[in-house]
């Protein structure tokens, strides 16, 4: 699972786990603290979230697997999008990168 919320990425641990096999370029991990809003605990009590793990993207849209575009748009190559579907996490729009 990714989870975006503006300019912040988080991904599950068993992603951390697959994309640190892969070995990945453009970005690092680092702990997050996640918590659940009252309209959340109301709308789905009982929701048990996954641990999730801050994916900190630092490379270059375009060369490394992780990049920031314009204007805060998440880039990512297409072995790291083939890993990130084979794990059945789905994305609502994918549009190839131009680079302009």
């Amino acid at each position: 699972m990714i989870v975006a919320t503006f300019p912040c990425f988080l991904v599950t641990e068993e992603t951390q786990r697959a994309l640190q096999k892969m070995g990945f370029t453009g970005a690092t991990f680092a702990d997050a603290e996640v918590t659940t809003s009252e309209e959340c605990q109301e709308d789905q009590p009982g929701l048990d979230l996954p641990h999730f793990v801050w994916l900190k993207v630092n490379g270059k849209a375009g060369q490394d697997d992780f990049g920031i575009a314009v204007p805060f748009r998440l880039v990512i190559s297409e072995r790291v999008l083939d890993l990130l579907e084979s794990l059945g996490i789905p994305f609502a729009i994918v549009e190839p990168y131009d680079e302009e």
